[in-house]
């Protein structure tokens, strides 16, 4: 662990944890298909994307922003795996319930720019991120972006958790190593960030409860 909160579980998820973890995903994918958001620049991010849970994260030309329904679709995002539910319970630390999944599908070439995490309403709770398929060079830095950086290499099966001071940390995926994983059909890799991104309710207690794929 980083003196800034930063922990990182390499293999957390052995090879059928990965496998049953990733048969979730396809069959939320049939109802919240990716899609490739225009960015505020005005260009196609290089990755892909979905959202699972009751807020998803979304890119357009007038900004980020989560919202409760795919753009594309139209339908309500599919829930939270289990699997993922009992992630969070277990490295998080945090007392309140995730409401957003970011799935973003990285395959040959793509990559993620330095970025900070800002668009939740409450930035104290901590993030949960799980890496699936090929090898991801990433880039964790500080709390500005010249703030020096580290490059890890995540491969799959791997979980990190930014938590405190490292909440607010710049970080970026600078590159993928093709062919390291069979896991992903065609290639690839997916990432799937957990997070609180609405409004913390103090009495709310978190629970796990059977995630339904889709509703």
């Amino acid at each position: 662990m980083r003196s800034d909160g930063f922990r990182r579980y390499p293999g957390h998820l052995d090879g059928d944890a990965q496998r049953t973890l990733l048969r979730e995903i396809e069959a939320r994918v049939r109802c919240a298909p990716f899609y490739r958001p225009i960015a505020p620049w005005g260009r196609p991010m290089s990755v892909e994307m979905t959202n699972l849970g009751e807020r998803g994260w979304t890119a357009s030309p007038s900004g980020y922003a989560y919202r409760r329904h795919h753009p594309l679709t139209h339908a309500p995002w599919p829930a939270i795996p289990r699997l993922l539910l009992e992630l969070w319970s277990d490295l998080a630390s945090a007392t309140v319930p995730p409401d957003a999944c970011l799935v973003n599908v990285y395959r040959a070439g793509a990559k993620m720019g330095l970025h900070q995490d800002r668009d939740e309403a409450d930035l104290s709770v901590p993030v949960v991120s799980v890496s699936l398929g090929d090898t991801a060079w990433f880039r964790l830095g500080g709390p500005t972006r010249r703030s020096p950086c580290e490059r890890m290499r995540l491969e799959s099966g791997d979980v990190c958790v930014m938590a405190g001071p490292s909440r607010l940390a710049f970080h970026g995926v600078d590159r993928i190593e093709t062919g390291q994983s069979d896991l992903i059909p065609g290639g690839g890799r997916i990432n799937l960030t957990v997070r609180r991104a609405g409004p913390v309710d103090p009495i709310q207690p978190f629970s796990i409860e059977r995630a339904l794929p889709c509703r």
